[in-house]
């Protein structure tokens, strides 16, 4: 029987694109990544046949993208500036750094977490891709 090739997500990585390279988010804690999705459109006509609705593929777009992270408050944070900036573009380097997911986007939203005595700062961003999310091979060092 042949061994899985499953992985676990540790080393992944994610990142705001800064000139050439993406410069990487600190002390992410969970990525849900951008999915791919299409629309459908209802093409049913007076002569469809046996009365059964027919459609035809619509435009394509990317699900959201989520993470949280260990939250340390600064005046110049990434995320933040990410945020202000309306539109980025994004990285999220899967383990073993040589395929990456990227997109363009614009972050909807950065919730800190609540605080508590006892809690650590958390973070969750949420960021929606525009256009076409691409799984891309990462040159090695």
């Amino acid at each position: 029987m042949p061994e899985t090739n499953a992985q676990i997500g540790l080393g992944s990585r994610f990142g705001i694109k800064n000139g050439a390279t993406y410069t990487p988010v600190a002390e992410v804690t969970r990525i849900t990544p951008a999915g791919w999705s299409r629309n459908t459109v209802d093409a049913t006509h007076l002569e469809s046949p046996d009365a059964w609705a027919e459609f035809i593929a619509g435009l394509k777009s990317a699900s959201d993208c989520t993470f949280d992270v260990n939250w340390v408050p600064a005046v110049s944070d990434p995320l933040l500036a990410a945020f202000e900036a309306g539109k980025g573009e994004f990285q999220l380097l899967f383990p073993g750094g040589t395929v990456a997911l990227q997109f363009s986007g614009i972050v909807t939203a950065f919730t800190p977490g609540e605080i508590s005595p006892e809690g650590k700062l958390s973070a969750s961003v949420t960021i929606k891709p525009s256009g076409k999310p691409l799984l891309a091979a990462v040159p090695g060092p």
